[in-house]
């Protein structure tokens, strides 16, 4: 049987596991319930597991019946701190907490991954590491079990490494997408302090408004990004928070405010950290205030190898037939932390359309969304594609 047919079998277990993941989500780093079903879903296969130290993770390792490379497929596992707003039989019952970003379906279709691959075990030509990581949404989770050992669980670094994911829009159900090079940002915060002296709204002049400087800083930076990054290396700046003041009458002594910083490249991302300084002191020393700044370094640039990608299209088509497979024209402005994987490992990461019916993917609530939704028609071909990515790598 292929691969396909196998996971379709499998259909109603991927199912059950990703409902079941569904309903309990778990924030972060530690996720003891959703470890917990996922050595249960592995229970009886031919897997050297170990779990994480430091993180509720899972790394389990297939040793393949003919010597060989190992390859890498990650599924990341944690939640967002939503509350979903979906009317569902396998709704949420977690206050505050949703898989809104589909790491439920990355879970269940790379536990049907390792059910394929371990069938078909004598028949692989060397190993496969099946990376099952927490803490993807802002935690470092991948960087903490790189640093735990599982780049090389299988003995020696793997020659390829592959991730999905889902999106609940954008792509049409059951398409898969991805692109050599960049495709996806690198995610920093740039914080700001602008620190003045408080006074009495009648009379600005008496003070150093910090709230009038920080806005100007605010439209400043945006125009030094629209004159000082080529907009085919593209930057994004975007404010997101800005906090000053307690009354409308009174001028205080500070006003915060925080930017999310998107980059596609590593002279980008040095360029707009300096760039943004220069900006911001220039404000505040033009209007007599100070300012204090700091940068959060997020997740790196993910940057698909341009012989990898290839290999995921033509997998994709050999797998599913032609028109399954889309090559984007340009990367997506949110971020991963499969990004310090690729750092490591070439490789590719995947984006698979699950817009559920009846819902057009133009308009449909994306991830992170309390009303996203994914459609469980998907599970069986994620896992079908992960199994065949590792199995023909290694052929």
């Amino acid at each position: 049987m292929s691969f396909i047919e196998s996971a379709q079998d499998m259909r109603d277990e991927l199912v059950r596991l990703r409902h079941s993941l569904h309903t309990t989500p778990e924030l972060g780093l530690h996720l003891p319930r959703t470890q917990e079903k996922v050595l249960a879903a592995l229970e009886g296969l031919p897997l050297e597991i170990t779990t994480g130290k430091a993180l509720s993770s899972v790394t389990a390792v297939l040793r393949g019946g003919r010597p060989g490379p190992a390859v890498l497929l990650r599924g990341d596992m944690d939640a967002l701190p939503v509350t979903e707003k979906n009317d569902l039989p396998y709704v949420s019952r977690s206050p505050g907490q949703m898989h809104a970003c589909g790491h439920d379906l990355h879970t269940a279709m790379l536990t049907g991954a390792a059910h394929l691959l371990s069938a078909r075990r004598e028949e692989l030509a060397g190993d496969v590491i099946f990376m099952f990581q927490p803490g993807e949404e802002g935690h470092d989770g991948a960087k903490q079990m790189i640093g735990e050992g599982v780049l090389d669980a299988a003995g020696a670094r793997p020659v390829a490494a592959y991730g999905m994911h889902v999106v609940s829009s954008m792509l049409p159900p059951g398409l898969f997408a991805s692109r050599p090079g960049p495709i996806m940002a690198a995610a920093d915060v740039f914080a700001v302090t602008v620190k003045g002296r408080g006074g009495h709204g009648s009379t600005p002049h008496m003070a150093l408004d910090p709230i009038q400087a920080g806005c100007e800083m605010v439209t400043a930076m945006q125009t030094m990004v629209t004159r000082t990054f080529n907009v085919f290396d593209p930057v994004v700046v975007t404010v997101g928070s800005f906090h000053g003041g307690s009354a409308d009458n009174v001028i205080p002594d500070e006003a915060r405010f925080e930017a999310t910083v998107r980059t596609f490249s590593k002279e980008n991302r040095a360029l707009v950290k300096r760039r943004l300084e220069e900006v911001v002191r220039g404000v505040a020393a033009a209007h007599g205030l100070e300012v204090e700044t700091a940068l959060g370094m997020g997740y790196p640039v993910t940057v698909n190898d341009q012989d990898e990608a290839a290999f995921v299209g033509a997998t994709a088509d050999e797998l599913f037939g032609p028109g399954r497979y889309f090559v984007s024209p340009q990367p997506v402005m949110g971020s991963e932390d499969f990004s310090y994987v690729l750092e490591n490992v070439p490789g590719a990461f995947v984006f698979l359309g699950a817009c559920p019916p009846g819902r057009d993917p133009a308009t449909a609530p994306y991830n992170h969304s309390p009303e996203a939704q994914f459609d469980d028609a998907v599970l069986p071909d994620g896992a079908a594609l992960y199994a065949s990515l590792a199995f023909s790598r290694l052929s």
